[in-house]
Formats: C-alpha cells, sequence, structure tokens
C-alpha cells in the first residue's frame, strides 16, 4: 500500500479524471504490475483547490487570464508540499510548464472532438443561438454559420446543459459528455475537419515537482508515449504564436505507427494547426507532418508557418 496526496479542482470532470490516474496508477503503479501481479492497492488522498476559474463565473475565461485560470492554484498546492502531484485537463495548462514543476505523465488520450447538444448543425435555423464560453468555439461556428448568434457559457458539464432551453444549442467538449456518462445528449458530434480542437483536448496531464524523483518514477509509468507526443506538439504550436494568445486557437496532432515497428514515437506524427479572428471570419489552418521523435519541432515549424500566412497580421491587430 502507499500514499500519494492529488491536487484536483472540485467539480465532477476534475474528481472523475483524478480518480481516473488512481485507477491508473494501481494498474500500472509497480513495476511487472497487471495480469502476474495483480492491482496495486494504491491510496490517494484527493486535495481540492478552489481555482480562480471556479470563483469568477460570471466573466468570459479569456477575460479572466484565460488558459491557466483553472490550473495555476493547483499547481501552487504542489509547488508548496501540500499534494504530490496533480491532474488537470491538458487543454487547461499554459503551453510552458511552470517553473518547479514537471510534466510527469500524459496516459492514453480520450476523444477529443467537440459536440453540440440541443439541436444538431443542421437543425439550427438562422438567428438560432448557441452557448459556449470558449472564443475557438464561437470563431470556429461563426465560420461555419455566419448566421448563427452566440452567448457565453461557464460553469461544471451539469451547470451548462441545464442552459438548455434558454438557447437552442450548447457546444462543449464531447470527452467531458463521456466521462460523466452523458453522452447521449450530444445532438452532433463535429467532425476535426470543421472543428479544430483545442489543444490537449482529451488528454490528461499530470504534473508533480521537478525535484520529486521518487513521484516522478511512478508517474511515468501511467504514460503512453502516443499521447505525449502529441500534446508535446500541440503545446510547442501554441507556445510558438505566443502562450497568452487571446485569440482563437486550435491544434492536433495524430500519431500514425502504420508500417513502423516499435514504439509511438517511431512513427510520423500528423499536425494541424488554425488561428482565427474572433468573429471567424478569417481562419488560418495548415497542416504538416514530421517524426513523432521530436514533436516540439514540428509544432513550432507549423506555427512559424501559420504565422508567415497571415497569423502574424491577426496577432498584431489591437
Amino acid at each position: 500500500m502507499t500514499g500519494l496526496r492529488a491536487a484536483t479542482r472540485g467539480s465532477p470532470l476534475a474528481l472523475w479524471q483524478t480518480r481516473e490516474v488512481v485507477r491508473l496508477l494501481a494498474r500500472f503503479g509497480s513495476a511487472g504490475a497487471g495480469a502476474a501481479r495483480g492491482l496495486e492497492e494504491v491510496v490517494v488522498e484527493e486535495v481540492v483547490v478552489e481555482t480562480t476559474g471556479d470563483r469568477v463565473r460570471d466573466v468570459p475565461i479569456h477575460q479572466i487570464g484565460g488558459q491557466g485560470v483553472f490550473a495555476k492554484e493547483v499547481q501552487t498546492a504542489v509547488l508548496e508540499g501540500r499534494a504530490d502531484f496533480a491532474v488537470h485537463s491538458a487543454k487547461d495548462l499554459p503551453p510552458r510548464t511552470a517553473p518547479g514543476l514537471v510534466l510527469a505523465a500524459v496516459p492514453a488520450r480520450g476523444e477529443v472532438r467537440d459536440a453540440l447538444v440541443g439541436r444538431s448543425l443542421d437543425q439550427l435555423g438562422p438567428g438560432a443561438v448557441v452557448a459556449t464560453g470558449s472564443v475557438r468555439r464561437r470563431a470556429q461556428l461563426a465560420h461555419l454559420r455566419p448566421d448563427l448568434a452566440f452567448t457565453d457559457l461557464r460553469g461544471n458539464i451539469a451547470t451548462r446543459l441545464a442552459k438548455l432551453g434558454e438557447v437552442d444549442s450548447l457546444l462543449v467538449a464531447y470527452a467531458a459528455l463521456i466521462r460523466l456518462g452523458r453522452a447521449s445528449e450530444a445532438a452532433e458530434v463535429m467532425p476535426t475537419a470543421r472543428m479544430l480542437p483545442q489543444v490537449g483536448q482529451g488528454a490528461l496531464a499530470i504534473e508533480c515537482r521537478a525535484d520529486d524523483a521518487a513521484t516522478l518514477a511512478r508517474l511515468a509509468r501511467i504514460e503512453d508515449p502516443g499521447a505525449r507526443a502529441e500534446v508535446d506538439a500541440e503545446r510547442a504550436f501554441l507556445d510558438t504564436l505566443g502562450g497568452a494568445c487571446d485569440l482563437p486557437v486550435g491544434a492536433l496532432a495524430r500519431i500514425d505507427t502504420a508500417g513502423r515497428p516499435g514504439q509511438p514515437r517511431d512513427g510520423v506524427l500528423r499536425l494541424e494547426g488554425l488561428v482565427a479572428d474572433a468573429d471567424g471570419r478569417v481562419v488560418i489552418r495548415r497542416q504538416s507532418a514530421g517524426p513523432a521523435a521530436d514533436p516540439a519541432a514540428l509544432g513550432r515549424a507549423l506555427a512559424e508557418e501559420v504565422l508567415a500566412h497571415g497569423g502574424r497580421d491577426l496577432l498584431a491587430r489591437p
């Protein structure tokens, strides 16, 4: 039996994610664990932390700091020694790891797509109102359907879904619906060709202190190399664009190991990324591929291509 402390937000989704990490630690937490040795008993204390994003619910996320508003206080709990590791939605993390911490593990990735709840896109008439708290989702949907109207959406998944009836549809992460047992409520799952996900969407990111070798070694056992390569490429893409950028940004990396032996990092990584203006009139979208062994290089290169094809002008706008 081993004891650890996990810093987490207190929402049902955040707690599900933390308990999933605990399950993975029990399965892979000791060398040789699994079918031959059974599950290791892992005792993890949940250190629930309220973040800025949890406290301030009446202001759009991009106006209170954007990426990081759901992570900073959770990270602080680890840095101050109140917890041994932190579990985040990878999409909530800024693209650069905070000093003193290390991104210890990215487990196998879940669903990356977004979903409409209420009515599908084809069922939404002109002037229909779609609620979303994401500038990325809003810009891409406005690009597809400039006749739609939009309103902001905050809160946990249950709070968001309760808004249905006040609006025609909600646009949320499909992974959140799946993890909370509400996947059947999706009216349409948006293909990534139409709605590129947020950087890190569908992935979990686990951080610990950089000097905590024992916890780092344990967490490394639940790492999925393919998911890690994808997330590293997407984070490098965002970082090169400017991690504090409040414009709509999306990215999706996928690993292709077809015909290649060995681990996922021996494969090819395919990355697609975009930046748009806030109302979706301009969407700059590019894709590239490179060796999975160097995902950050691929992310940086694609971001430079996006910048060279109009992205820099968008970022320079007041």
